[in-house]
């Protein structure tokens, strides 16, 4: 009797043990709500599995360009998926509350009513979220996305739905000191921002007017850069973001497998062409392929020809950008994610 007593408090805290390595996090962007659960080996040595991660595609930015808002009906919309996501972290994946953070990304903190999506959540899941600061979001991208033995040499450039942010750090004193770069132009906003300026809704149009407009976010992103000279002379390009991981998925076919795949400036070159001229070779590809598929679900032509326009323009105006090394960092969607709930289960104060 006593042995089965012992084997199950064993069993009992083995099953406590479980449960309280497991952290979840969601993040609110502008093209879509982010779903990670993490399987924490080690908090002190940031060990840890992504054992789940998943996207719903409920974009809250599109109000952004217009008005400079979120839509109320944006807002409901983003207040219903969070709360089905929280309470699944809670029921399904037995998720302490206390291990599931809730934060909303620099594109969304754009807008002038960030208030009103922190009162929704907060009136949902009696949690308040963050609103990231691009600079913030940024460090915690270099710090998952470039491997540490490259952190002085490379800049990193994550194009989102609502902007475009990065970064790059510089040894000072024997410390890694990070400045960060932003642009405000992103998947999302810039397409919504030429579709106001289309008469005619069509494809062709689309492209026209984008085209007429590239000179302005080629002067933004070259102000990005020279606002931190030193970002235009590294010698690695990091990119990531739902742009990067669209380029790369629909130029290979395939789910990356290394955290960090080198690719070549002329094969962006192409996608954006094939974007605006071939589509349909995107979707007789995407009838075999899910990868391709997923892409294709996630993004409508017109945001992936502004999706590619904007990884373009951002690597076109680097100094000798042909002699650089360009690399796609696979866990782009989740590192600052990732890193932000490491740095809260240690307990570490967030500087906005």
């Amino acid at each position: 009797m006593k042995e089965k007593l012992h084997y199950l408090i064993a069993c009992l805290i083995l099953s406590y043990s479980a449960q309280a390595q497991l952290y979840g996090g969601i993040e609110i962007g502008s093209k879509g709500i982010k779903m990670t659960v993490l399987d924490v080996e080690s908090i002190k040595k940031n060990t840890y599995d992504v054992k789940e991660f998943w996207t719903e595609n409920v974009g809250i930015a599109a109000g952004i360009s217009q008005d400079g808002t979120l839509f109320k009906e944006d807002i409901e919309k983003a207040g219903t998926v969070v709360y089905n996501n929280y309470k699944k972290m809670l029921s399904e994946y037995k998720i302490e509350d206390k291990n599931i953070f809730i934060v909303a990304s620099s594109g969304v903190g754009l807008a002038t009513n960030t208030a009103e999506l922190v009162d929704k959540i907060k009136s949902l899941t009696n949690k308040k979220i963050e609103i990231i600061s691009s600079s913030l979001e940024a460090k915690l991208l270099l710090r998952g996305c470039i491997p540490p033995k490259n952190y002085l040499n490379s800049v990193i450039i994550d194009i989102g739905g609502g902007n475009t942010k990065g970064g790059y750090a510089k040894d000072i004193n024997g410390s890694s000191v990070f400045f960060p770069i932003s642009c405000d132009y992103g998947t999302v906003t810039l397409t919504e921002l030429i579709n106001k300026k289309c008469k005619q809704k069509t494809v062709f149009e689309f492209s026209e007017v984008l085209f007429d407009y590239l000179p302005t976010v080629r002067e933004s992103f070259k102000k990005m850069y020279s606002s931190r000279a030193e970002s235009q002379e590294k010698s690695n390009v990091y990119i990531s973001g739902g742009a990067a991981w669209a380029f790369y998925t629909l130029s290979t076919g395939i789910k990356a497998e290394e955290n960090f795949t080198q690719v070549q400036y002329d094969d962006i070159l192409s996608i954006r062409a094939t974007a605006e001229n071939s589509f349909q070779r995107f979707e007789a590809n995407g009838r075999e392929n899910v990868e391709i598929q997923r892409v294709l679900n996630t993004y409508q032509r017109k945001y992936l020809i502004a999706a590619f326009n904007l990884l373009e323009t951002s690597l076109e105006v680097l100094p000798n950008i042909q002699s650089k090394k360009i690399y796609f960092a696979k866990q782009g969607q989740i590192a600052w994610l990732v890193s932000y709930v490491f740095d809260n289960a240690k307990g570490v104060k967030q500087v906005f």
